[in-house]
């Protein structure tokens, strides 16, 4: 039963663990695959590409940037950047980490590469991208007006901070791609 019941938490909530710790004002990774692509760009403008779609902003509509971390039901470690905009959109950016990753008992740690070998079983054979997608529940997250995006590493999450802090504080847009 307990088996059954940390599987689902990893089918609800699939796992991307923290790889990368990239310096937040470089242009690329440390990973020769770069994970992330920053450059100048669009006049007035921060745009970000991600898994999943795209974000475009005009820099004099942004009011505020965040980052901040937190503990999702006591399994995951949720770590978000959240833009907010005039207007009533937010986009929130975010990476999971298990909890368990962090413990100190082997049994935790086999558990979660059991959980994301599961996952990237049930990927691959439906064709889906489970690791970059954004979790949902209908009703109460579907319509709350947050525009959400997933990336897999903090290194990337820290970039993607560092590029629309730079690009707002400069006042001088800028583009921000993900290749995952």
């Amino acid at each position: 039963m307990k088996i059954l019941s940390i599987l689902a938490i990893f089918a609800l909530a699939p796992l991307a663990l923290a790889q990368d710790t990239a310096n937040p004002n470089s242009t690329t990774s440390k990973d020769e695959d770069k994970t992330y692509k920053d450059s100048p760009d669009l006049k007035g403008f921060w745009q970000g590409t991600m898994p999943g779609g795209s974000y475009l902003v005009a820099l004099s509509r942004i009011t505020s940037i965040s980052k901040h971390e937190y503990l999702l039901e006591g399994n995951l470690i949720v770590t978000e950047v959240t833009i907010d905009t005039l207007g009533d959109t937010t986009l929130r950016v975010y990476q999971i980490t298990p909890a368990a990753q962090y413990g100190t008992l082997a049994t935790g740690r086999k558990i979660v590469e059991r959980g994301r070998d599961l996952l990237d079983r049930a990927g691959q054979r439906t064709g889906a991208d489970i690791n970059n997608m954004v979790h949902k529940q209908y009703g109460i997250t579907t319509h709350s007006k947050n525009i959400e995006f997933r990336v897999k590493d903090l290194g990337t999450l820290d970039a993607l901070l560092s590029s629309v802090r730079t690009a707002w504080i400069n006042g001088k847009g800028r583009k921000f791609v993900v290749n995952e």
